[in-house]
């Protein structure tokens, strides 16, 4: 285990021993040992090996023993132990937002809950308002957490489903059976989550690719089995399904799996305007009646037009011989090919042309990352390296501030300490990225900043972020975040409506206010590329940037791995409509410093 998973480990033991009311200073231990080893800015083997560890403040000899058990082994008895321990129904209950090691607690010993279902019967009914510390408003929240991660259960991250789809795409590729292979539906649309993995395949030999699919290792359950349809379900809980097709076929199978409903829906009635029927089987002459269907052996399609049969067979193959592609497809429709991101009915048919999108390779930095001088994994150096590994010219620190407590957010001194920091290290030349110094500054309750300004004018730039008080009235945080976009100081904002995808709804803000400011003022608002978060929603983008709003994609990278998130914002960027000249990260790095003077 690195150091990032052994902090999990030890912030997840602290969360079951309070589950199980242990002594309150030995949960703390675990606490302030995850936080100690979370901040270590030195080598962890170098200490272990020294026998050095237990001199870190925070980490007594109790954890000493777990931690190089759990560096050297990946294993420790006693957490799996401790999670065999505790019913599962509780530790499920953790997952609601707002429910924390203590309050499941109170609710199995006072309500006899363990259960989601349970704690759900126990709202329904009251039983969680009458409890002290508790009342009306924290029932009806975890009622919405509960209903929330219901429907959150039939959806996954992107960046996960991506994992699994990965080395599956690759795998049929590299079979003999198999001449073309492509991943499908919300995935390969880069949607923000994904119900289920669709995956299309042209062969001539369909059975042996199921039986690849359905007999891998990482497969939990077979649902479905058949020559031209299979469907599986990982231990996730992730459904995939498989469909093979001739050769002929795949074009528009692919271009029918890959959805939209309402790009599909859209793209029929184009067809229709032109004298054919469109379908996943692929295109005939209306006026024949004709409509391709597969076999039963799922190998050759078929007219069912009746006695015209032969005749409309004839002229149908003739025009699919012209479609071997998703290209020859829309260009038959007299369109330009619409990449799959941008299939989702939001009128993408009345593009003329295609514009261009941004792209991973120009991004050539980022900005709002975090180190271990709030609740980064990370040092200055060692997320200089990363950065340059990537192949970037510059990289954008922006740690919290004061008010956000819990990641040890900086005060004005300690900002301004970091600061020299990031001169020095850039003086060094220790690194060829050039370290940008910035802050992540808390957007108080009423709209001020959580810094002095004197402070902020002597940052690079700064991205202001809301981290409290959700739960203000649309017009109240509307103008919280507007007050914080009007301060001089504000470069970008950050996150704007707090999502958390699958786990946490957006606060209720008026985005197009908050957008038009945004403009007004010169601001940037972020992506967050988290692929937790994803924020702000592609779907504001397209008319945001017509109307001139600027965008930064930042990965939030807590850690040296995290800055490859990038790639997810990147997604977000392009379903969104953005070109390179609309995403500040595309600009050099004297384009970026010009920027930030100039604001």
């Amino acid at each position: 285990m690195d150091k990032a998973d052994i902090v999990e480990v030890l912030e997840e033991i602290a969360v079951l021993l309070e589950l199980k009311g242990e002594n309150p200073f030995k949960i703390r231990a675990y606490q302030a040992g995850a936080r100690a080893l979370e901040t270590l800015e030195g080598d962890l083997d170098a200490l272990i090996e020294a026998g050095d560890l237990g001199s870190v403040k925070g980490i007594g000899a109790a954890l000493v023993d777990k931690i190089e058990r759990l560096r050297a082994t990946g294993e420790l008895k006693f957490y799996d132990e401790l999670r065999d321990s505790v019913a599962p129904g509780l530790i499920e209950m953790l997952t609601v937002p707002g429910l924390g090691g203590k309050k499941v607690k109170r609710l199995h010993d006072e309500l006899g809950v363990d259960t989601l279902a349970g704690l759900k019967q126990a709202c329904e009914q009251g039983q969680v308002a009458a409890l002290k510390g508790f009342g009306k408003k924290s029932e009806e929240k975890i009622l919405s957490g509960i209903e929330h991660r219901e429907a959150y259960a039939q959806r996954h991250l992107w960046w996960k489903a991506r994992a699994v789809a990965a080395p599956i795409l690759a795998g049929l590729r590299q079979l003999e059976a198999v001449e073309r292979a492509e991943a499908a539906g919300s995935l390969r649309r880069l949607k923000e989550t994904v119900g289920d993995l669709d995956f299309i395949v042209a062969s001539d030999d369909p059975d042996a690719v199921m039986e690849w699919f359905t007999s891998r290792e990482e497969v939990r359950e077979v649902t479905a089995k058949g020559s031209t349809k299979s469907s599986v379900r990982f231990e996730s809980g992730l459904q995939a399904d498989l469909r093979v097709v001739p050769a002929a076929q795949f074009a528009f199978a692919l271009h029918h799996f890959t959805g939209s409903k309402e790009h599909n829906v859209a793209m029929r009635q184009r067809a229709l305007a032109r004298g054919y029927s469109l379908s996943e089987w692929g295109v005939v002459l209306r006026d024949e009646g004709g409509d391709l269907r597969p076999e039963s052996g799922g190998g050759k399609a078929e007219s069912v037009s009746g006695e015209q049969g032969a005749e409309s067979r004839g002229r149908t193959a003739k025009i699919q011989e012209t479609i071997r592609t998703e290209k020859d497809l829309f260009a038959f429709l007299d369109l330009p090919e619409i990449p799959p991101e941008l299939r989702e009915g939001m009128g993408e048919l009345e593009l003329r042309e295609i514009p261009e999108l941004v792209s991973v390779d120009q991004i050539q930095g980022v900005f709002h990352n975090h180190t271990t001088a709030s609740d980064g994994r990370a040092s200055i150096g060692e997320m200089a390296a990363a950065a340059e590994a990537l192949g970037w010219h510059y990289l954008g620190l922006a740690d919290h501030s004061q008010a956000s407590f819990q990641a040890k957010g900086l005060d004005d001194e300690r900002v301004l300490r970091q600061v020299g920091e990031i001169k020095a290290f850039n003086a060094s030349g220790e690194s060829s990225v050039r370290i940008f110094a910035g802050i992540e500054c808390d957007i108080l309750k009423d709209g001020s900043l959580d810094l002095e300004d004197a402070t902020l004018e002597g940052l690079d730039y700064a991205v202001m972020s809301v981290h409290s008080s959700f739960g203000l009235s649309e017009a109240e945080m509307t103008a919280r975040v507007i007050k914080a976009i009007e301060h001089p100081a504000t470069t970008m904002l950050g996150h704007p409506t707090g999502r958390l995808l699958l786990r946490r709804e957006p606060y209720k803000i008026d985005l197009l206010k908050v957008i038009d400011a945004a403009i007004a003022n010169r601001v940037i608002i972020e992506i967050n590329a988290n692929p937790n978060r994803l924020d702000m929603d592609w779907r504001h983008w397209r008319r945001a940037a017509d109307k001139g709003l600027m965008c930064a994609i930042n990965p939030d990278a807590h850690r040296i791995e995290g800055l490859r998130h990038f790639e997810a914002g990147v997604n977000i960027a392009r379903k969104g409509g953005l070109g390179p000249e609309q995403v500040l990260n595309c600009r050099d790095l004297a384009g970026v410093e010009q920027w930030f003077r100039e604001r």
